[in-house]
């Protein structure tokens, strides 16, 4: 029987497959009564199965493949986290000792106390969070169960595969490498969830959102799936089958024709020169950028440098990697940002409980609380600038206090290295992020004392509108459109170009197409996205013409109906 599921588009692409299914683990388990000599056998079970489960976070991170998204290794921090909570650790150990319980049906009570303590946070970030812990104890369960981590059914290699699964947490996605799979397709998520971002960075055709489809489908069904339109397309008949292999022959052909486009020159057809730089988190991820054809390294995000390891990185480490990547790139900018840590990317030994960790001690708040950890990477970035084309950008900055603390912090680091005699350059450029609405609107104090902007939109959208952009209770409301974010957005560009101060887009506007003409119609001229991403940016700048867009753009921004909205950006795009 054919029939079609929609559900949310995450990740472009056309995928015919069949169906691979994983196995779902439910919380809902046996409960029964051990005999007291037992229950030492089923603790000692439960250890193994945390240990086990500890070790399987480490090999991931051991082997975590250069593919992965840069939130990767914060997620699976996280998780790391989670399982280490006395809750699921101690709880249940202490639960079977006490009411001679099955483990099992111990993790389940403390999962559900744990859980119904997230549902009682007003923030949306934290009550989301339940979706992690959940994925947690899927694991867990696994393992107790013989069958450690989400293994799908047996392979077929002879054809490709389209993974259907309920959930999927970042760690499954990477461990089901993208040429294992055709696509993936889950029953939750959101277009801004985990999942979402670890896919798009894969380039591997993505939908979520389809709420049935694991129950709906059948192992080895034949598939259909549309990641522009966010359609699945269960037993095709063969009218339908031949039009979307017609579609994904078109597809392939366009991929291949954008990898032909890494060395020309990033102009807009009336001659305005637009740089594409790439988001990454490790040297090694030089590579794929310059294969991508990015020009530049537009975000280093140096948290990832911390993060899921016992001894934090010292001077030296620090140095060779920021080395590596200013090396790697050969005169070409290469703009690494001082950790942005705190929220859901925290550090061993200096783990903090907040309220709202989003709007807490995070990123520069955090660098300021902690100055010899700040002094150690500012040397290493310092000292880095000698030999490439580095520059230092400094996330989350709110007010001007933090600014010039930053800056004295900065200068002193300078000083150090001139008595130590280490070279660096003093003329290094420093830049500020622009991701909460008091800097946008107070942009004129930042823009005189600062080298360059980067715009991250992701927290901006989120600050400005007051939405977890991964609560999937309120991720449609998460809008890069709304009036008031493209308010910021023009202000922002529009004001760092009149005070002629370099501004560019570091967070995912700048790799989304639908966004490109607009950005460039505001005056944007430097984007940063994930490597991937840049030959389809490129293309859609070298069919641009500044002059051409300018009235639409400006429609756009005048505009305060998000009907409106929508449709002019159609227009801008056709």
């Amino acid at each position: 029987m054919s029939f079609t599921l929609h559900g949310i588009a995450v990740s472009s692409g056309i995928a015919i497959a069949y169906a691979h299914l994983l196995s779902h683990t439910s919380l809902e388990v046996a409960h029964y009564v051990l005999p007291k000599r037992f229950i030492a056998d089923e603790i000692a079970r439960f250890d193994a199965a945390l240990q086990a489960t500890r070790n399987e976070f480490s090999s991931l991170r051991s082997n975590r493949p250069s593919y992965a998204a840069a939130e990767f290794d914060a997620f699976l921090e996280l998780h790391q986290m989670i399982l280490d909570d006395p809750l699921l650790s101690v709880g249940p150990r202490e639960m079977v000792e006490r009411e001679h319980c099955n483990i099992e049906w111990a993790i389940k009570v403390q999962t559900d106390t744990l859980v119904a303590q997230f549902d009682e946070f007003e923030d949306a970030y934290l009550r989301e969070r339940q979706t992690d812990v959940k994925q947690v104890v899927a694991r867990l369960l696994k393992q107790l169960s013989g069958q450690p981590g989400h293994q799908p059914a047996a392979a077929r290699r002879d054809v490709e595969t389209i993974l259907v699964a309920h959930d999927l947490s970042p760690a499954d996605l990477i461990q089901f490498r993208p040429q294992q799979y055709a696509a993936f397709i889950t029953d939750v998520g959101s277009a801004t969830s985990h999942t979402a971002i670890v896919a798009r960075s894969l380039n591997t055709p993505c939908v979520v959102g389809l709420h049935h489809a694991r129950e709906l489908i059948r192992e080895d069904d034949l598939l259909i799936l549309d990641g522009e339109q966010g359609v699945l397309i269960v037993n095709p008949d063969k009218a339908v089958l031949a039009e979307y292999k017609l579609l994904q022959s078109e597809w392939e052909l366009e991929r291949k024709k954008l990898k032909r486009l890494r060395t020309a020159r990033a102009n807009t057809l009336d001659g305005a020169v637009i740089e594409l730089h790439a988001n990454i988190e490790k040297p090694e991820d030089i590579i794929e950028a310059k294969e991508n054809g990015a020009t530049g390294v537009g975000l280093f995000r140096s948290e990832f440098l911390f993060l899921g390891r016992d001894q934090l990185p010292d001077e030296e480490e620090q140095f060779e990697a920021y080395r590596a990547a200013a090396a790697g790139m050969k005169g070409h900018p290469v703009t690494i940002r001082t950790f942005d840590l705190g929220a859901d990317k925290q550090i061993k030994g200096a783990e903090r409980v907040a309220n709202n960790p989003a709007l807490g001690l995070r990123a520069i708040r955090l660098c300021l609380a902690e100055p010899q950890l700040f002094r150690t990477q500012l040397r290493a970035l310092l000292r880095a600038t000698h030999y490439g084309n580095v520059k230092i950008l400094i996330p989350m900055l709110s007010s001007v206090s933090e600014l010039n603390q930053t800056l004295q912090f900065i200068a002193t680091t300078k000083q150090s290295l001139d008595d130590e005699g280490i070279p660096y350059d003093r003329e290094v450029k420093i830049g500020g992020m622009i991701e909460i609405p008091a800097a946008a609107l107070s942009l004129n104090v930042f823009a005189r004392q600062l080298d360059f902007l980067s715009i991250g939109t992701n927290d901006l959208i989120q600050y400005t509108l007051a939405i977890d952009r991964t609560d999937e209770e309120v991720a449609h409301l998460y809008d890069p459109l709304h009036p008031a974010v493209l308010y910021l957005l023009s202000h922002v560009i529009g004001t760092a170009n009149k005070l002629n101060v370099p501004v560019s887009v570091c967070g995912e506007m700048a790799g989304e197409l639908a966004y490109t003409r607009l950005l460039l119609g505001m005056g944007l001229r430097q984007f940063s996205m994930f490597s991937a991403q840049v030959p389809s940016i490129k293309q859609r700048v070298l069919t641009t013409s500044l002059p051409e867009i300018a009235a639409l753009t400006q429609k756009i921004l005048r505009s305060d109906d998000p009907l409106k909205i929508r449709e002019l950006l159609d227009k801008l795009n056709a």
